[in-house]
């Protein structure tokens, strides 16, 4: 890992929506980061039916984080190691809730590697309240009409009830 000047983290990820445990893991990154570029992949990895547009993505993360200035919010195309470079990344930060996400994050990095050799993984896991925490769950609670306050600050809270609230 590169040491010059302030240190970057990278947290890539869908973010549809951004959940507490994506917020957790971002300002918590802080600790051992300068900056975060919190960024929105164009693509999902994994085949998902995305809620919101990457726009909206966007606009959440960055009203989300709007009040902590060494958080930048973006999206970006294509392979995580281009972006990875072209954002002058130290290192990529991941969350890790079980197991089973271990599993997928480590097949992820070694890909990677094996890509860009100077790629870096840090992983990290969310605090205990919210390790069983996925978007994909917010979004089905949200969609079949139930309360997700608990599990997403109140801007994306707003924006799931105008969303789903439409489609019932």
């Amino acid at each position: 890992m590169k040491r010059n000047g302030p240190v970057t983290a990278l947290y890539p990820g869908s973010f549809d929506p951004v959940t507490l445990g994506h917020e957790d893991i971002a300002r918590r990154t802080l600790r051992v980061a300068d900056r975060v570029v919190v960024a929105v992949a164009h693509t999902a990895t994994q085949a998902k039916r995305p809620a919101f547009s990457l726009e909206e993505r966007v606009e959440m993360l960055q009203e989300v984080f709007g009040d902590e200035p060494r958080i930048e919010c973006r999206s970006f195309e294509g392979l995580l190691v281009d972006f990875f470079r072209e954002s002058n990344s130290d290192f990529v930060v991941r969350g890790l809730r079980a197991v089973s996400d271990f599993e997928y994050e480590f097949q992820m990095a070694q890909m990677n590697r094996e890509m860009y050799a100077d790629i870096e993984f840090i992983f990290l896991t969310p605090d205990a309240h919210l390790s069983f925490l996925s978007a994909s769950l917010v979004r089905e609670v949200a969609r079949l009409g139930g309360d997700v306050s608990p599990f997403v600050s109140p801007q994306v809270l707003e924006r799931l009830n105008r969303r789903f609230g439409e489609d019932r």
